[in-house]
C-alpha cells in the first residue's frame, strides 16, 4: 500500500470529450504524467482544407520532463493517429500490443520517426512501472484485435481506463474478454472508472460479430456476379470474415485502397488474419476471372472522395469499373458528418447498376458496432464498482447519458463528473472535486503544417469558397501623388468577368476616385489607402450583388 502524502491525483482529456475521435487522456500523480491513446479525427465540414485534427499537446509539452509513456488501448486511427505528429515534439515511449505495435510502426516509418521511439511490447498480464505509478491491463472486446483496458495504480487508489470495448461471448479470434481480471480489479476497490460511451443511447447489448460472418457468406453465396465490401481497413475481424465468406463460396480476394492493402498485410504478417493459400489476387486479375468467383475488399466505407470505392461509384478507378448486376456491400455505419458523402456514393452505385447493401446493422445484417450498448456499459460498473465515475469517448449526450446509467446502478450523482477537453478531476485523500481547466483544443493538419491553420485562415477559405476574391492592382507615383497605372481588378470565383464589364468597370472608377480623394488628402500611408478601398469597394459590391468577395488591394509605388 503507499503512504498518502500531499501529492493529488489529476485527471483529465485533452481530445474524446464531446467527440469522436482524437482519444487522449491524461493521469497525472505528482511529478509523473501517463497518457492513455494518442489519435486524431477527421475534419468536420467547415474546416475547408485540413487533412485531419489532432489534441494540442501544449499542457504535455509543458510537463515533458514529467511525460513517463503513451499507453495504447487498441490499433484504431482515433486513438493511434495522432502519434506521428506527438512523437515529433514528444520523444516518450509508447506501450502497446503486438498488432497495436505493429500498426504503430508502420506509421512512425512513414514519418521517420521508427529509429528514433522507444516501443515496448505490453499485453493482457504486463505490468509497467511508469514512476510512482503502475499500470497493468485487461483483456477485452472490440472491433480490431489485440486491445486492451488499464489500470493504474496510484498513491490515491486505482484508475481504471475501459479502452473501446463490447462483451462479446462469441468473438471471431476467439479472445474473449477477461471479465475474472475486470472483476477481480473491481474487489480490490476502483477509485476512478473512465468508460467508452459512444452506444451509451443503445438499449440492449450490442450483436457478436459473428453474426455479420452469417450475413456475408448469404449475400455471397446469392450474389450470380463480382462482389465488392467496403469497410474499415482497420476493423480486423469484419476483414477476417470477409476471407472466410469468400472462401466459403469458392471466390478469389482483390483487396484495394492503400489504407487497407496496408493493414492486411500487417495483420497476415503477424498472424491475425488466416489468409488461405492462393487467395489473395492483384486487382490486375480482377477481370481475367469469372465475376461470381470474386471479392474486391476495398476502403470506402465512409465515401471518402478519393477512397477505392468512391472512384468506383465515379469510374474513375484504374482497375476495376462496377458492372450491371456487381454486389456492394457498405459493411460500416457513416460517422457523424459522413452521412451526405455516404448517400451520393451509394447513389452513384445505384445509377450503374449495382446492388446495394448498406444502412445500420439491424437492416442490412452486414454490420455490428465494436461498442458496448446500455447492458455491456451497465456490466462494466457493476464489475468495477467504482467510487468516482467518469464516461469517456463520445458526444456530450453521450456522456450525459452514460451517467444516468452509472447512477441507475448505484453511483452517487454527486461522484460522476461529466467534462469537456481540459476540465479536470483533481482526487486527494480519497475525495474528488474538479480542479482547474488545462489548455486544450484543436491543432488542426493541412499538409505538412501542423497547426499553422487556425480561425483566422478557416475564416478566410470559407468566405473565399462562398463569394470569390477580387484583386485590385494599382501602381501610384511617390513624387507626383497620383496613379501612374491601373486599377486592374482581377476576379476568382466571385462573377464571370465577360458579363460583368458594367460592374467591374464602376470598380474601378470607385478604387480610383477613392485613391484619388485619398492622395488630395495628403493620405499617402499604404494600411490606410488599402482600408478605404476595401471599404469603399466592398460597400459597392454589396449593394450591386449582395455578396462579399474577400478584397485584396495590391499597392505598388515607383
Amino acid at each position: 500500500m503507499f503512504k498518502k502524502n500531499q501529492d493529488k491525483c489529476t485527471i483529465f482529456a485533452l481530445g474524446g470529450l464531446g467527440e469522436i475521435g482524437k482519444n487522449m487522456y491524461v493521469i497525472q500523480y505528482g511529478q509523473d504524467i501517463v497518457v492513455v491513446d494518442s489519435g486524431l479525427k477527421f475534419p468536420e465540414e467547415d474546416m475547408l482544407g485540413v487533412d485531419v485534427v489532432i489534441p494540442d499537446i501544449s499542457y504535455l509539452l509543458e510537463n515533458r520532463d514529467k511525460v513517463r509513456g503513451i499507453l495504447i488501448t487498441h490499433g484504431h486511427e482515433d486513438h493511434i493517429g495522432g502519434l506521428p505528429y506527438v512523437l515529433k515534439q514528444l520523444n516518450v515511449p509508447i506501450y502497446g500490443t503486438k498488432l497495436t505495435l505493429g500498426l504503430i510502426e508502420a506509421k512512425l516509418r512513414e514519418a521517420n520517426l521508427l529509429g528514433e521511439t522507444k516501443r515496448i511490447l505490453i499485453n493482457a498480464d504486463s505490468e509497467v512501472k511508469l514512476g510512482k505509478l503502475v499500470a497493468t491491463f485487461f483483456a477485452t472486446n472490440h472491433s480490431i484485435p489485440d486491445s486492451v483496458g488499464v489500470c493504474i495504480d496510484t498513491p490515491e487508489g486505482l484508475i481504471v481506463h475501459t479502452g473501446d470495448f463490447k462483451f462479446d461471448h462469441t468473438p471471431v479470434n476467439n479472445q474473449y474478454a477477461d471479465l475474472h481480471q475486470m472483476a477481480d480489479i473491481g474487489s480490490r476497490g476502483v477509485l476512478a472508472l473512465l468508460s467508452d460511451s459512444t452506444n451509451a443511447e443503445r438499449p440492449g447489448f450490442t450483436p457478436s460479430e459473428k453474426s455479420v460472418g452469417v450475413e456475408l457468406q448469404e449475400v455471397f453465396r446469392n450474389a450470380d456476379q463480382r462482389v465488392v465490401v467496403a469497410t474499415f481497413a482497420s476493423n480486423i475481424h469484419r476483414i477476417q470474415q470477409v476471407i472466410e465468406a469468400a472462401y466459403k463460396t469458392n471466390r478469389k480476394l482483390a483487396v484495394m485502397g492503400r489504407s487497407m492493402v496496408n493493414v492486411v498485410s500487417i495483420a497476415t504478417e503477424l498472424g491475425y488474419l488466416n489468409m488461405p493459400d492462393g487467395m489473395l489476387i492483384e486487382p490486375d486479375e480482377v477481370n481475367k476471372l469469372p465475376a461470381d468467383r470474386v471479392v474486391i475488399l476495398s476502403t470506402g466505407s465512409q465515401g471518402e472522395p478519393m477512397s477505392a470505392l468512391t472512384r468506383m461509384a465515379r469510374s474513375t478507378h484504374k482497375k476495376v469499373d462496377i458492372l450491371p448486376g456487381d454486389t456492394v456491400i457498405i459493411a460500416a455505419t457513416p460517422i457523424p458528418g459522413n452521412e451526405k458523402f455516404v448517400g451520393r456514393t451509394v447513389d452513384e452505385l445505384f445509377r450503374l447498376g449495382a446492388n446495394v447493401i448498406y444502412g445500420p446493422g439491424s437492416v442490412s445484417g452486414v454490420h455490428v458496432s465494436g461498442h458496448g450498448s446500455q447492458e455491456e456499459l451497465k456490466l462494466m460498473l457493476n464489475l468495477m464498482k467504482p467510487k468516482y465515475f467518469i464516461p469517456i469517448h463520445g458526444e456530450y449526450r453521450m456522456l450525459r447519458h452514460h451517467g444516468l446509467l452509472a447512477e441507475g446502478i448505484g453511483v452517487e450523482k454527486e461522484n460522476i463528473f461529466i467534462m469537456d477537453n481540459g476540465d479536470t478531476v483533481e482526487i486527494q485523500n480519497g475525495v474528488a472535486r474538479r480542479g482547474s481547466k488545462v489548455q486544450s483544443g484543436n491543432v488542426l493538419i493541412d499538409g505538412l503544417g501542423v497547426g499553422d491553420v487556425g480561425n483566422i485562415v478557416l475564416r478566410d477559405r470559407k468566405l473565399l469558397s462562398q463569394d470569390g476574391i477580387l484583386v485590385v492592382v494599382v501602381t501610384l507615383s511617390k513624387q507626383e501623388g497620383k496613379i501612374l497605372s491601373g486599377p486592374d481588378i482581377i476576379s476568382r470565383g466571385f462573377v464571370y468577368v465577360r458579363e460583368s464589364e458594367g460592374l467591374l468597370d464602376e470598380a474601378n472608377r470607385i478604387v480610383s476616385s477613392t485613391l484619388n480623394k485619398l492622395m488630395n488628402e495628403n493620405v499617402n500611408e499604404w494600411a490606410s489607402l488599402k482600408t478605404h478601398v476595401k471599404e469603399a469597394l466592398g460597400r459597392f459590391l454589396y449593394e450591386q450583388t449582395r455578396r462579399r468577395p474577400m478584397i485584396l488591394p495590391i499597392i505598388m509605388e515607383v
